[in-house]
């Protein structure tokens, strides 16, 4: 299993899930995460997904969307 590009996603990211991103101190996803990436992107997301440097970078970018 392999987490969709984070620009595929980010953008569709509910307000939560995007702080419970920002805000962890892992750069693994939590569940409620995962889930929500899975019904935006369609692609089964494991349990031991977690961001790149670069995807948190992305994110800490683009925080609003």
């Amino acid at each position: 299993m392999t987490l969709p590009p984070i620009r595929e996603w980010w953008p569709e990211l509910s307000d939560d899930a995007r702080r419970a991103v920002l805000d962890s101190d892992s750069s693994y996803l939590e569940e409620d995460v995962r889930e929500e990436i899975r019904v935006i992107t369609g692609a089964v997301v494991g349990m031991v997904e977690s961001l790149s440097d670069d995807d948190l970078d992305y994110a800490r970018a683009h925080e609003d969307g």
